[in-house]
């Protein structure tokens, strides 16, 4: 088994390194450079023709990409403690928050990204800038609305840190890497972010 990581700020390959540090489990890890353009390599997109990280290689050659996935696959094999929810309703809600951290926060805020910050223009082929710009407002919107989900509660989808929280913790980090920190004025999530950060898994 091997694990392709990418160092931080990369958020996907981040999610599953938490994820592992929470269960205790330890995996072989080989590093990527993307500023290098190492995902882009010959040898890695042998791994993952779509020259993505993170990717999982097990030992009968099948590889897994796609943090979410490759998470699920630890947790079928390590449930304690689970993180992806408990009985029916419990999977049904971290799965629920997960989608909107994917598509509420990260849709916008990886547009950002592409169209309007400097590293991605060395590597796409045409940034729309006034689209990227356009969508900083809707990154600010969805940290609002996780604000007011997170008013009286510690965790976001269930009592006890959930993947909901990696996926949530691991994006607003990057939101504050491009210059899209938490604005002042969202203190349920500042607190939330205290306590997710706080956990040793967060320095995984």
């Amino acid at each position: 088994m091997l694990f392709h990581d990418a160092v931080n700020p990369a958020p996907n390959p981040r999610r599953v390194r938490i994820f592992l540090a929470e269960k205790g489990l330890e995996v072989p890890m080989t590093q990527h450079s993307i500023p290098r353009g190492e995902h882009r390599s010959e040898a890695f997109l042998q791994v993952n023709p779509l020259g993505q990280i993170p990717a999982l290689e097990l030992d009968d050659g099948t590889v897994l990409t796609e943090s979410v996935a490759i998470c699920r696959y630890f947790e079928a094999l390590h449930p304690d403690p689970p993180l992806f929810g408990t009985g029916a309703l419990g999977a049904a809600r971290v799965d629920m928050w997960m989608r909107r951290v994917e598509l509420r926060l990260m849709s916008p805020l990886s547009m950002v990204w592409v169209h309007t910050h400097p590293f991605t223009a060395r590597v796409v082929k045409h940034q729309y800038t006034d689209f990227g710009e356009s969508q900083r407002p809707r990154v600010v919107h969805a940290m609002r609305e996780f604000d007011a989900a997170l008013d009286g509660r510690a965790w976001l989808a269930a009592e006890s840190y959930t993947m909901a929280d990696i996926l949530l913790l691991t994006t607003l980090d990057f939101a504050a890497f491009i210059g899209m920190p938490l604005p002042e004025d969202v203190p349920h999530l500042h607190n939330w972010h205290a306590r997710a950060s706080a956990r040793p898994s967060a320095q995984a």
